[in-house]
């Protein structure tokens, strides 16, 4: 385990220790849960991200894609608690 300074302004300081103990923790153990609650945060974006940009990359090479108003359509008959038939995917439209 290595060591890292973080300098912190008085008023932050302050606001650490006082949500450290309204959470029942220590200062220094609440500081690094939440900056691992930021790595994994940032870590889920990043793993939307990219998957969003794949299935996008995706989207334009085939040229597959369901209207939202088809899709909305189908979603809200499966919410009514119906079983409609699923939308059938055209090429993009521009």
């Amino acid at each position: 385990m290595s060591t890292t300074t973080i300098r912190l302004t008085e008023e932050l300081k302050l606001r650490v220790a006082s949500a450290a103990d309204r959470a029942g923790s220590t200062a220094h153990s609440f500081i690094l849960q939440a900056i691992a609650e930021k790595i994994e945060k940032e870590e889920l974006r990043s793993t939307f991200d990219e998957a969003a940009e794949e299935r996008y990359a995706n989207v334009i090479a085939s040229g597959d894609t369901i209207s939202w108003t088809d899709m909305r359509r189908y979603l809200e008959e499966r919410v009514a608690g119906r079983k409609p038939s699923r939308p059938v995917a055209g090429k993009l439209v521009r």
